[in-house]
């Protein structure tokens, strides 16, 4: 997994070296409104979804080409989601890849994959080390505007596969046999500027 996300990064570096000459980088952050999955309640045997709450992303992208491009990205994302039991706050290296193409005028449209690799998740205060997969695969899917070197876009991300975290052997007897999926479920707004 480290190997994988050492692999990445190399690329994202070498694209952001390309896009300098080609297209332009930048810095981007802005706002999620996530839910990390459901939760299961094994006392119960019910899934419940969570209370969706905001999070922050930051981090920087390349954009190669002008009607249509490639934009990768390396953004650092934190999420958090409500349960009864209590909160799961998720931090993560996001790395998508983004196809995209330019609509009318400043508007256009993109989608693409996003590498995921979670670096920290805790529930309440109890730091978890058991995630099912540290490094996972989503989608990202939106809409975003640019003027001058600003950019806003607006768009949805859910990841693929279900990636659980596990409660069993837990020092919290309440929460002995539970889980949650922690796949991405987000609606991200991010502002950019091109440097």
């Amino acid at each position: 997994m480290k190997k994988a996300l050492l692999v990445m990064v190399m690329v994202f570096a070498g694209l952001i070296a390309h896009a300098q000459s080609g297209s332009g980088f930048g810095l981007k952050g802005g706002l999620n409104y996530n839910g990390n999955g459901k939760f299961f309640d094994s006392a119960e045997n019910t899934f419940r979804n969570p209370d969706k709450n905001v999070g922050f992303h930051a981090g920087i992208f390349g954009k190669l080409g002008n009607k249509i491009y490639v934009r990768p990205e390396l953004v650092y994302t934190s999420t958090k989601s409500g349960y009864n039991e209590g909160d799961l706050k998720i931090n993560k290296l996001d790395a998508p890849v983004l196809v995209g193409i330019k609509v009318i005028g400043p508007l256009h449209v993109f989608a693409g994959p996003s590498f995921q690799y979670i670096l920290n998740t805790k529930f309440n205060d109890l730091t978890i080390d058991d995630i099912e997969n540290d490094f996972t695969i989503g989608l990202n899917i939106g809409a975003g505007i640019n003027l001058g070197k600003l950019g806003v876009d607006v768009r949805y991300e859910r990841g693929f596969s279900e990636n659980e975290v596990n409660f069993i052997n837990s020092n919290i007897t309440t929460l002995n046999g539970d889980r949650v999926d922690t796949r991405p479920d987000q609606f991200i707004v991010s502002l950019s500027l091109k440097i």
